[in-house]
């Protein structure tokens, strides 16, 4: 059993060396690249905002129903309630999410165009 198992574990410690001798290429991804690189960019810039505002209107509403309409009405009372419990667990998720996608096009390597690459307009005599 002994005779297995050391070998075995030297193996093991020898496939970091295997898989770092691969060479990365870097490569254009071409035109599926630029289509990640839109779909990533749409959904961080106007789905999320887009979502989280909705999920803010709908929270408003349960605030609403629970304070205003439900005043003496416990079933409006009710009705506001889950409203703010399921718009605040939509946030979570919408948080989660968007942790998510970031991380992924971060690790991938999708980011797309920085904020450091914009443009510098220099003004003469300043």
């Amino acid at each position: 059993m002994k005779k297995f198992i050391v070998p075995a574990l030297s193996l093991l410690a020898l496939i970091p060396g295997f898989a770092s001798a691969q060479i990365v290429d870097k490569g254009d991804g071409g035109a599926f690249e630029d289509l990640l690189i839109n779909i990533i960019q749409f959904s961080n810039d106007v789905l999320i905002p887009f979502i989280i505002g909705i999920g803010f209107l709908v929270f408003v509403w349960g605030m609403f129903q629970f304070f205003i309409l439900g005043g003496s009405n416990d079933e409006k009372k009710a009705q506001g309630k889950s409203l703010m419990i399921y718009a605040t667990l939509g946030f979570v998720l919408i948080i989660i999410f968007f942790g998510i996608v970031n991380l992924i096009t971060s690790s991938t390597g999708l980011e797309g165009e920085s904020l450091n690459d914009t443009p510098v307009i220099v003004v003469p005599g300043s």
